[in-house]
């Protein structure tokens, strides 16, 4: 019987742990343990990694983390993410206990300062999807770029264990355009909440029908005298920041980071992890931990 390919999940750290802090400090629950530490970021973000876990069932892990606000993004357009406030002073220290804690699963932590965890996760999903399948557990709809055929993404939604799953032919059949036309979707049409605007006066529904029309950036520019004349005005107009909105949008797949596979085994040691727990004081976590023999040491 021919060996089945590893699945490796890369999960978007950040995402996860924002996520679950968010969820509790709405209400104030910030988990303060004894030492006066907040906990809350990190319990959930345990359980989100874990019911994921348990759900895809991979037989690999690692988690990708972005390193600090400066990335090569900030500096060619210093208002990249300028709309984000400063994180709120709970999360703060949740941010090096969090990675602790991911260590103490014998899970690698993986980051590179003047990147983001997203193309930390582009450059080791591709280098990775010839010897597993690869899934990528995030929030953020921007990897989606990444989908191909050894690549799906899984989104979380509200709660634990709700998941869309996206593969080329799910995201075809949602967008009309193919994963990498999203690179050319959000040059066109910005993100607000990466703080790029795009070309201003284009939104999702012209931008879908120009790509479904031109395939790319260059095949809008090389079209230009065939779209509308109000359309035409607006690309002209703001020609620098289309090209620039997409060196922005476009995750880098070729950045110095590296995961050896055999490194990513799950295979959590049983007192290490419980001790960890025990130390930040994270209760009730440890029935979600893998406890099948596989992945148990």
């Amino acid at each position: 019987m021919e060996n089945q390919k590893p699945s490796l999940m890369l999960v978007d750290g950040m995402a996860l742990l924002f996520r679950a802090f968010y969820a509790t400090a709405v209400t104030g629950q910030f988990m303060i343990n004894s030492n006066g530490t907040p906990t809350n970021g990190i319990h959930g973000f345990i359980k989100h990694l874990f019911t994921a876990v348990s759900t895809f069932k991979p037989t690999h892990v690692a988690v990708c983390w972005d390193m600090g606000s400066k990335t090569f993004r900030s500096e060619i357009f210093e208002d990249y993410k300028g709309n984000r406030g400063e994180a709120p002073v709970e999360l703060i220290p949740q941010f090096d206990l969090v990675k602790e804690v991911v260590a103490s699963f014998d899970i690698p932590n993986i980051g590179l300062a003047g990147y983001e965890a997203d193309d930390c996760i582009g450059t080791i999903a591709n280098q990775s999807k010839e010897m597993a399948n690869v899934s990528i557990l995030t929030g953020d709809q921007d990897i989606l770029q990444l989908l191909d055929e050894s690549i799906s993404v899984i989104l979380l939604k509200k709660g634990y264990g709700n998941y869309l799953v996206h593969t080329p032919e799910t995201f075809y059949l949602e967008k009309g355009i193919t994963p990498r036309q999203m690179v050319d979707l959000k040059a066109l049409m910005g993100d607000p909440s990466d703080n790029y605007p795009g070309v201003k006066g284009i939104g999702e529904k012209t931008a879908l029908k120009l790509l479904q029309e031109f395939n790319h950036v260059e095949g809008i520019i090389s079209n230009l005298d065939k779209l509308s004349k109000s359309n035409k005005t607006k690309i002209e107009q703001d020609l620098d920041m289309l090209h620039l909105s997409r060196r922005l949008a476009k995750i880098k797949c070729d950045v110095p980071v590296s995961l050896d596979i055999n490194d990513a085994g799950l295979l959590i040691e049983k007192e290490k992890a419980m001790n960890k727990l025990m130390e930040l004081e994270l209760r009730g976590l440890q029935r979600l931990l893998p406890i099948e023999e596989a992945f148990l040491a």
